[in-house]
């Protein structure tokens, strides 16, 4: 995992680097102490590869990632082809706007792991996205794309769901909620980053 697959993530952008996959492997593993029927090795593998499909595209970037895991001979010295279809579907069922619950609890426990519920992360990571894919907005161009995809993802009635009841993300996502309802608060957030990135 460390050396061939956490490494693939130095290609993506900013916002899904080699960091987010540390921080999604660690909160996954993390979680799983709530659940002590869950295999740590099968979850680990599910969180390294959950976004490796963005190197097809984001839109659908978690059903590319499933079909790398199934065609990945490598995984087949350690697991079965049940297990490898457990990760599988576990990778394909992490994506914030998927239209079903995850199929097991390793894919709560990713798709969970995936929710980094921090204000600044959120919109740093949004913005950078923003930056690489539509390079011609203007800073104004960029504050409404982003406020937009908030509003819709993040606000009451958005479609990012949450899934472990034991995790921190509830409360992190109602404080966020109330700066996205401050429009004052989020555009400082939003100008603030922006100027670090642009610096």
């Amino acid at each position: 995992m460390e050396r061939e697959i956490v490494p693939r993530y130095d290609d993506f952008d900013a916002g899904h680097g080699r960091d987010h996959v540390e921080t999604v492997i660690s909160q996954a593993l993390t979680l799983a102490q709530y659940y002590p029927e869950v295999d740590r090795c099968l979850l680990l593998v599910a969180a390294a590869y959950h976004d490796l499909g963005l190197a097809y595209g984001r839109k659908e970037h978690h059903i590319h990632s499933a079909r790398i895991i199934r065609q990945d001979e490598r995984l087949r010295q350690w697991f079965g082809e049940e297990e490898i279809d457990t990760i599988a579907n576990a990778a394909e069922d992490h994506r914030a706007s998927s239209d079903h619950e995850p199929r097991t609890i390793y894919g709560r426990i990713v798709a969970e792991a995936d929710r980094i519920i921090d204000g600044e992360t959120i919109v740093r990571r949004a913005l950078q996205y923003g930056l690489k894919h539509e390079p011609g907005l203007d800073r104004e161009g960029q504050y409404r794309r982003l406020t937009e995809h908030m509003r819709e993802k993040y606000d009451y009635g958005g479609y990012l769901q949450l899934w472990i009841p034991e995790s921190d993300n509830a409360k992190h996502l109602e404080a966020f909620r109330q700066t996205l309802a401050d429009e004052e608060a989020f555009r400082l957030l939003f100008d603030t980053i922006y100027n670090s990135i642009h610096t």
